[in-house]
């Protein structure tokens, strides 16, 4: 049994080794080089012995041409002529290993860069971090985002930006350490986990990365961009045991680098009053969370009034959140978090969705007034859905569209003008109306707007409520009025506080006033139980 010649062999031994039956038999399976590993033929041998018969031996063997072959093999110990042999049965298991090895490099790894994917990112931290009191090493994390990625994707399409992601992600791995995980954590974002490195080196290494996108310039079928990258700095120290908490604390750090400027390090220490701040946004992202699953929202709304003869009532529908013992939340607590956590389109579907179903619940109201505002966030103009949801709602709540005006903001306009344009017309198509909101703040204001079919300017609080005292203050209104004129747009100003801001507006043309000196914001399904008690009196002192 110890010497290994093949005795004899079936069709199957033929076609798995690649050797002809004549060139088995009577060979040594050592002096044909079968095993890649000869030490795993004694390792067979003792098993085999010891058990009888086995079933379950993974090894390697290399046939005839040369292919190293992973191979299954059973064996057992059978007398031939008196002789103890050993019988093998061997199963090619190549394309099943290689398949395994597939899906579970797959199953860690992002399949556009090749990059370790987020699930494998945190389970390397975790296992740092579970080892991290025994080897009391330093080690850091970064989250990385880049900054103007959507660019490339507006301007050449997805293709364009998967090559980008490709390219870069060559790149970085050239410069982080062979050590350092390097991950693609999701969309432009991307992740180092650096064992063994301490605060200093993980600053050159983030500073390299920084520089090295910097200095990257992206060509595509004629165009060509620079990007940057904004990078969340976090130490890992024996302090540190909680994967979600440091998750946290980079991902915020990232985001005060964004804040900063953009295209920048920011290192997160733990007494860093910008952390904190960031810390507080995302507590609200569990509250907006839980709010949306217990439906702890409401509705109030704020009148906008004509400045001159108009009998028209429009109002603004504005969304609070319920706190725990039942009090008020303003938006500005929370809205925020909502933008930068990418919740704030969940929030837009739930004020369509309620306000749509209480105007239903109150026909007599809808054809009291001319119409009700709602504002849409820039991250709903970018979403297809959104725009299905609002068609679709209209037609369950029997809602004619030219009841509903819908505000953008001046800045999300223009930073997705392509979708902006599109969505607008198709809704505008069902009469719907639109308002661009906080007119005046960006820098290419009257630009951009010859390219958007709106309604409505508001015109930015910030140049109304100083309009008094403020002689630029009060040109810009002006200016901005005679725009809108020029186009056939209503003009709306925000802010307004008082009776004497009210009058000026008046004087300079405005056509609407919105603020605490016109109306205050109340609740919604009191103002429509008002509203409908009203009308029932009314009807009733006719007969």
């Amino acid at each position: 049994m110890n010497d290994g010649v093949f005795i004899e062999v079936n069709e199957g031994t033929v076609k798995i080794y690649r050797y002809d039956r004549e060139e088995l038999i009577g060979n040594s399976i050592i002096d044909l080089g079968l095993w890649v590993d000869v030490l795993e033929r004694e390792k067979l041998i003792k098993k085999v012995s010891k058990e009888g018969a086995i079933s379950d031996f993974e090894t390697k063997f290399q046939v005839k041409n040369g292919d190293v072959r992973d191979m299954l093999l059973s064996a057992e110990i059978i007398e031939i002529n008196k002789e103890l042999c050993m019988l093998i049965n061997a199963q090619d298991i190549t394309e099943r290993k290689q398949s395994d090895e597939r899906l579970s490099n797959q199953a860690s790894h992002d399949i556009l860069t090749g990059l370790v994917n987020r699930r494998e990112f945190e389970r390397r931290t975790e296992c740092l971090l579970e080892t991290i009191q025994q080897d009391k090493g330093t080690h850091a994390l970064c989250f990385m985002d880049l900054d103007q990625f959507k660019v490339v994707n507006d301007t050449c399409g997805h293709i364009a930006g998967d090559e980008l992601l490709r390219q870069l992600s060559a790149m970085l791995k050239k410069i982080v350490r062979h050590s350092d995980t390097l991950a693609r954590l999701g969309g432009d974002e991307f992740g180092i986990l650096m064992e063994q490195c301490s605060l200093d080196d993980a600053q050159r290494v983030t500073t390299s990365v920084l520089t090295a996108i910097q200095d990257y310039q992206f060509s595509w079928e004629g165009y060509s961009f620079r990007l940057g990258i904004s990078i969340g700095l976090v130490p890992i120290t024996d302090s540190k045991s909680n994967l979600t908490e440091l998750l946290k604390q980079a991902d915020a750090a990232c985001y005060v680098a964004k804040d900063a400027g953009r295209n920048r390090i920011h290192v997160h220490h733990d007494d860093d009053s910008e952390m904190a701040e960031r810390h507080g946004e995302m507590q609200w992202v569990t509250r907006i969370s839980k709010a949306l699953e217990q439906d702890l929202f409401c509705l109030y709304a704020q009148s906008i009034v004509p400045l001159y003869g108009s009998t028209d009532r429009h109002y603004e529908l504005l969304i609070r959140m319920l706190g725990d013992k039942g009090e008020i939340i303003p938006p500005g607590a929370f809205l925020s978090a909502a933008e930068r956590y990418n919740l704030i389109s969940k929030l837009d579907r739930w004020v369509i969705d309620n306000s749509f179903s209480l105007l239903a619940e109150y026909p007599a109201f809808l054809k009291q007034i001319n119409f009700c505002s709602i504002n849409l966030s820039g991250q709903s103009l970018t979403e297809p859905e959104i725009m299905k949801f609002i068609i679709s709602r209209l037609n369950e709540c029997e809602i004619e569209g030219n009841k509903i005006c819908f505000e953008i903001t001046e800045t999300a306009a223009i930073s997705n003008l392509n979708m902006a344009t599109q969505f607008i017309s198709t809704l505008k198509a069902l009469g719907c109306r639109f308002a661009l909101d906080d007119f005046g703040s960006g820098l290419s204001s009257f630009g951009y707007l010859k390219n958007l079919s709106v309604d409505y300017l508001k015109i930015d609080g910030m140049f109304v409520k100083d309009i008094i005292d403020d002689p630029i203050d009060h040109a810009m209104v002006k200016s901005i009025n005679e725009i809108g004129y020029v186009m056939g747009m209503k003009t709306i100003a925000e802010f307004v506080e008082n009776d004497e801001i009210k009058g000026m507006l008046k004087e300079i043309g405005v056509d609407f006033a919105q603020g605490y000196g016109v109306g205050k914001p109340q609740p919604f399904k009191e103002l429509l139980i008002r509203s409908n008690n009203v009308i029932k009196i009314k009807n009733s002192s006719v007969v």
